[in-house]
């Protein structure tokens, strides 16, 4: 069965915590939360210090996106800020498993992170190393965007190589996702949906994160 993510980079950050305090009563089992360093990205978002502060409000799973250059300087920080798993980008550093093996040896779940122009195929040297895949489905950077059909045949490329590896590795889509579309990413192997103005900007959230529930677990349980 599919998770689902609400991405607090679409929340009214006036009324944070009560959304936040939403999602979970909505039946979602992870916040994902969005880091960008304004370099990587062109945007920048918040840093540890608030998540370490709103992750006294609940006890969702915390999906740290890292966004950003660099990012083994800041894995402590975010370790220590609550995160559950910390994603890196493909095409953010160097050294990538250096800094995915670094996130394991803290007992926090390592991922990496694609953009929907890059090749998925470079995602299989990493498979020893992650918990989770993140395809992205629209430029990272800002909320509210359009869906990229390409990231349906990145995310079937993913679940293949996952599949040939043996390895237990989850992957999640991030971008333009609701519960009219997402069947599309989760019949070919995506279990972790985020979503973030079609959660956050629905008039009742419970319902929205029910829908995308149903209809991501219908097309996925088609697919086993």
């Amino acid at each position: 069965m599919i998770k689902i993510a609400p991405s607090i980079l679409s929340a009214d950050f006036s009324r944070l915590g009560e959304h936040i305090l939403q999602t979970k009563e909505a039946g979602a089992e992870y916040l994902h939360i969005d880091v960008m360093d304004g370099v990587f990205v062109p945007n920048i978002s918040f840093g540890a210090p608030v998540y370490k502060c709103i992750r006294k409000m609940t006890d969702q799973f915390f999906d740290v996106h890292l966004m950003i250059i660099d990012p083994l300087r800041y894995i402590d920080d975010f370790v220590k800020a609550g995160a559950d798993n910390i994603t890196i980008h493909h095409e953010a550093c160097d050294n990538q498993i250096q800094t995915l093996q670094y996130i394991r040896s803290k007992g926090v779940k390592a991922a990496i992170s694609i953009k929907p122009k890059t090749d998925p195929h470079v995602l299989k040297p990493y498979l020893p190393f992650i918990d989770m895949i993140l395809i992205m489905s629209v430029e990272p950077g800002f909320g509210g965007q359009s869906f990229i059909p390409s990231a349906i045949e990145s995310v079937r490329v993913a679940k293949q190589l996952v599949e040939e590896s043996g390895y237990n590795i989850d992957i999640e889509v991030d971008g333009g996702l609701s519960a009219k579309n997402v069947d599309l990413v989760t019949s070919v192997g995506a279990n972790v949906i985020v979503a973030g103005s079609a959660v956050f900007g629905a008039p009742d959230m419970k319902r929205a994160v029910a829908e995308i529930r149903e209809n991501g677990d219908k097309a996925y349980c088609a697919k086993l």
